[in-house]
């Protein structure tokens, strides 16, 4: 079976069953750029892109994330 690419944020949306929409909602951010994110890993958002997912991310699951868990 085809298995797609996926950064380490798409992996950790995968393995918390998150909608992207959801992100998107709570972010304010667009799902594609989301989307984006979620599939290539060389891809860095803006700082403040980054801290606007991380920030839906904590509220949408409860752990304590970092931007460094996805970006370096």
């Amino acid at each position: 079976m085809f298995e797609l690419s996926r950064s380490k944020l798409g992996k950790f949306i995968d393995k918390h069953n998150i909608k992207q929409i959801d992100i998107a909602k709570v972010s304010g951010l667009t799902t594609s750029t989301i989307s984006r994110l979620a599939k290539i890993d060389c891809v860095s958002p803006s700082i403040k892109n980054a801290n606007k997912i991380v920030t839906a991310l904590k509220k949408l699951t409860g752990k304590n994330i970092k931007q460094s868990d996805f970006w370096s």
